[in-house]
């Protein structure tokens, strides 16, 4: 009664299948390249690779093999036919009394060949009390004169939308644009949204957020935001890692998806009986995962 993804043991068949109903493992998952344990998270294979008590047989492979051992394919290049992400992030200056309340102050957005489509300083509708400039590097001259927070947002919407109305603008598969961030925790109604601290895969073993920071040092392999901070920096950092995730290759699931919201458990068709007489194996085949995996937006797009 072994899972055959996460290799756990159970002492009874149908302790088995309730950690199959709960637990959304999937070809999606991460896993480790040698042994063919899967992960929650790229964190957690990190740690049975090279953690405190790592996998002996693992941990050799990994030394002498780095990212192929992580199941992370280590390619960069981009199809010019799919193109349609972008990657936008903010910087904030403080409002407020205390200078603790962020305003957006200077925005940018870039295309998958790290292009600039759009940059500015932004002038907040509220007064700045904090410019931050040891971090921002933004001065009271340079928002004097800035586009206005309204203004941004309408441009913003509107390259994003590709210049579709907004109630044409389908979940997948329309004009839109997949916007990538990083904390982009903004309602972009309406709109594909691909954020790099919400995506299981790059969390920590506790469910939270990593740091773009940390992301960008361990999984793309240089430092930023360090000195005076730059947007486009950032939004580099939240491509790459959008692009490494996406071009992740994993083998087609037959239907129903797990990214058809009422197929989410797809245990619920099968009586427990049944699935108590299915192998490991067969109870893997018909699980799915709880999170939509960026390698679909390569097959949705090609």
């Amino acid at each position: 009664n072994k899972c055959a993804a996460c290799y756990r043991q159970f002492n009874r068949k149908e302790h088995l299948v309730e950690h199959m109903k709960t637990s959304y493992h999937s070809v999606h998952e991460p896993m480790c390249g040698y042994c063919g344990k899967r992960c929650r998270s790229l964190k957690s294979l990190r740690e049975h690779l090279i953690g405190p008590l790592p996998k002996a047989e693992c941990e050799r492979v990994v030394l002498s093999h780095r990212f192929a051992s992580l199941g992370i394919q280590d390619d960069l290049r981009i199809d010019s036919g799919k193109t349609r992400a972008v990657a936008l992030a903010c910087k904030m200056v403080g409002g407020g009394s205390d200078g603790s309340l962020d305003l957006c102050a200077k925005v940018c957005i870039i295309d998958e060949y790290e292009n600039i489509l759009f940059r500015s300083y932004v002038k907040p509708h509220l007064p700045v009390t904090h410019y931050r400039h040891e971090t921002t590097g933004i001065r009271p001259e340079y928002l004097r004169d800035a586009m206005p927070l309204r203004q941004v947002q309408r441009k913003i919407q509107e390259f994003l939308c590709n210049w579709e109305p907004i109630w044409k603008i389908r979940p997948r598969g329309g004009k839109a644009r997949i916007l990538v961030g990083h904390g982009l925790d903004h309602d972009l109604r309406c709109l594909e949204l691909e954020d790099t601290a919400t995506y299981p895969p790059l969390m920590k073993t506790s469910k939270l957020s990593n740091s773009l920071k940390y992301l960008t040092r361990a999984y793309l392999g240089y430092d930023i935001q360090s000195g005076i901070q730059d947007p486009y920096d950032d939004c580099v950092a939240t491509m790459r890692l959008y692009r490494r995730m996406r071009s992740q290759y994993h083998r087609n699931e037959n239907y129903p998806l797990a990214t058809d919201p009422q197929n989410k458990n797809n245990f619920a068709s099968w009586r427990q009986s049944e699935l108590e007489r299915m192998s490991p194996d067969e109870l893997l085949t018909i699980s799915r995962s709880d999170f939509y995996c960026w390698c679909l937006d390569s097959k949705d797009h090609a």
